[in-house]
């Protein structure tokens, strides 16, 4: 019996669909078995490996969620809310059963949606899948942890022209960090722009800011400050393989794993 784990991938027509379908051919325990676009494609019957500019694959672009979901062992998702919702929710009775999803920019609505999903299957998600940016993470976590409510928290980050949500998943994601090393809610201490006249900055708030311009595929700047020294913990992303390549081994890891939600900090032990 084959070892090869089956990879279907939903958005595959998008930035990271080309560099997981490029990241799945230097992978031998994978390999593309679906590839999900947009209904109003037009490429869809066309070989997946087109868009990437690859040699064929012998898989067809479909936008058939319920047909791909029996033909793969594992989805990978980086595509929209919406989609990731539907194709978690599609997963009852399917050959697939395991969902790694990417996307960012859920409304607190979606994401409930997504996450009751994770009782009855096993869903992976990361708002970034590199190694760094979840080490980044955890000593974000830690240094939360140890410094007072003096040491003032903000959150920058700069991304592509093309990027339509603010912050990044993988800001969220490092906000989540500092809020959990404080043990207070991000929602109760976030501030997500100032603009204008405001108060002082009030003690104990985490802040953002985000920057959009060129083909800039992610730079994340976390600085802790106090009145006298500041900390600056920083990661960029030289290229978007870092991140195809995190979804893979994330894929790899999570087919065989049970029900429930799981991170990126699990699959490496973090």
């Amino acid at each position: 019996m084959s070892n090869i784990i089956d990879i279907g991938v939903l958005g595959a027509e998008g930035r990271m669909g080309g560099a997981i379908i490029r990241a799945l051919r230097a992978e031998p325990r994978a390999r593309l078995a679906v590839a999900l676009t947009a209904p109003n494609s037009v490429n869809l019957g066309k070989d997946a490996a087109d868009p990437a500019g690859l040699s064929p694959s012998g898989v067809k672009l479909t936008s058939d969620i319920g047909e791909g979901l029996q033909n793969c062992d594992v989805m990978i998702d980086f595509s929209s809310p919406r989609a990731a919702i539907d194709a978690a929710l599609g997963m009852h009775d399917m050959r697939c059963h395991s969902l790694i999803t990417g996307t960012t920019g859920y409304t607190p609505t979606e994401e409930a949606a997504l996450l009751t999903a994770a009782e009855s299957i096993t869903l992976l998600k990361s708002g970034n899948f590199s190694l760094g940016v979840n080490m980044l993470e955890a000593l974000v976590e830690m240094a939360s942890a140890r410094l007072g409510n003096d040491w003032d928290i903000e959150i920058s980050e700069m991304h592509h022209r093309h990027k339509v949500d603010a912050p990044s998943g993988t800001a969220i994601m490092l906000g989540e960090a500092a809020a959990r090393g404080r043990e207070v809610s991000l929602v109760d201490k976030q501030v997500l722009s100032r603009e204008g006249r405001t108060d002082p900055r009030a003690e104990g708030q985490i802040g953002f800011s985000a920057l959009r311009g060129g083909g800039v595929i992610g730079q994340h700047d976390v600085r802790l400050a106090s009145e006298l020294e500041m900390i600056t913990l920083s990661h960029e992303a030289f290229d978007r393989s870092v991140f195809a390549s995190g979804a893979v081994v994330a894929a790899l890891w999570a087919h065989d794993k049970p029900e429930g939600l799981y991170s990126m900090r699990d699959v490496l032990g973090l």
